[in-house]
């Protein structure tokens, strides 16, 4: 794609508590709603800003219209009832009609000015996703960060991707993969699972954050927890795999102290107890249980996969680059 071509933004922001924050927010992204220069001289323009509504606890609804009757690039997106964040997301990117497709948080946090330099991003290594970097610990309380750093290390470790850990509610997605996602994706995938079956291309920009916007967060320890658990369901096999690694363990160590035992006997004239034989035999049924157990997971697994929508593959009508080392 030529870098010099307009590329048309789209913003997805899934509205909760947004009745007070989104006047000021939107105000931000008006001025990127006529055609401009990144930083490094790539020419885009946001070209529609949907507010996916989530049906919070406040009058999000009302601010809403009145955001629509006074822009005209305000698309409202209305919900049922309350999905979740990442559902509203995902409803939002499949009605956007942008080359690309931003999400971001209705709190503030989030400079759209920053959106600029997560295409250059883009553009610069041939990325399908860039996610905010934030240079900054997050304006939350210390314990709420040790958990998220925590959750996000986690993860890491069950994707077996460095990049994809490092994941951020600020992304900049290419348009084709948001809508091939939002049909695929099905109840229950954490967003940014999703992504990774999609994406092999994944960088970061670094970014600052800044202060909420005068309204409180709408996630409790509660739900942080809920979302860390659905991330771990929807990670695929790796987890599930440590619990036949764990059986095998059990039952190697069963085969060592028999044997250990054996030897004593033997060899050592080492009078051997009862409590060995119970031992050896607790250690290798349990190991045994816990590897089928393991094997059972793992099918169970594969038929999650097909029934959360994991696509076989996705067709893209631009070129796909090596894959950029970081």
């Amino acid at each position: 794609m030529d870098n010099r071509s307009m590329h048309r933004v789209s913003i997805v922001i899934p509205v909760y508590q947004g009745a007070h924050t989104l006047p000021t927010l939107v105000k931000e992204i008006a001025p990127l709603t006529q055609p401009q220069l990144t930083p490094d001289g790539n020419s885009f323009m946001v070209c529609e800003v949907l507010l996916v509504h989530d049906c919070g606890p406040d009058r999000s609804d009302t601010t809403m219209e009145d955001m629509h009757a006074q822009y005209s690039f305000v698309q409202p997106v209305w919900l049922s009832r309350n999905y979740g964040q990442h559902a509203a997301t995902l409803a939002g990117m499949a009605s956007a009609t942008g080359d690309w497709v931003v999400s971001i948080d209705e709190d503030g946090q989030q400079d759209p000015a920053d959106i600029g330099r997560m295409l250059d991003s883009a553009l610069a290594s041939s990325l399908q996703l860039v996610y905010a970097q934030p240079m900054n610990p997050p304006p939350h309380g210390w314990l709420r960060n040790l958990f998220s750093r925590t959750a996000k290390t986690i993860s890491t470790k069950l994707l077996g991707n460095s990049a994809i850990g490092r994941f951020n509610s600020f992304r900049l997605v290419d348009g084709e993969i948001a809508r091939t996602l939002a049909a695929y994706c099905g109840n229950g995938v954490y967003l940014d699972v999703g992504l990774f079956w999609v994406t092999g291309r994944i960088g970061h920009c670094p970014v600052r954050l800044r202060n909420e916007l005068a309204r409180p967060s709408g996630y409790s320890y509660f739900k942080l927890f809920g979302h860390f658990w659905n991330l771990i369901l929807t990670t695929g096999t790796r987890p599930l795999r440590l619990i036949t690694v764990v059986g095998f363990g059990s039952m190697i160590l069963a085969f060592a102290i028999a044997a250990y035992a054996l030897y004593g006997k033997l060899y050592g004239q080492v009078p051997v107890q009862g409590w060995a034989s119970i031992l050896i035999v607790v250690a290798f049924f349990s190991g045994s249980i816990l590897t089928a157990l393991g094997v059972i997971a793992e099918y169970l697994a594969v038929t999650m996969g097909i029934v959360m929508g994991k696509p076989l593959y996705v067709v893209s009508t631009k070129p796909t680059r090596p894959a950029v080392r970081l």
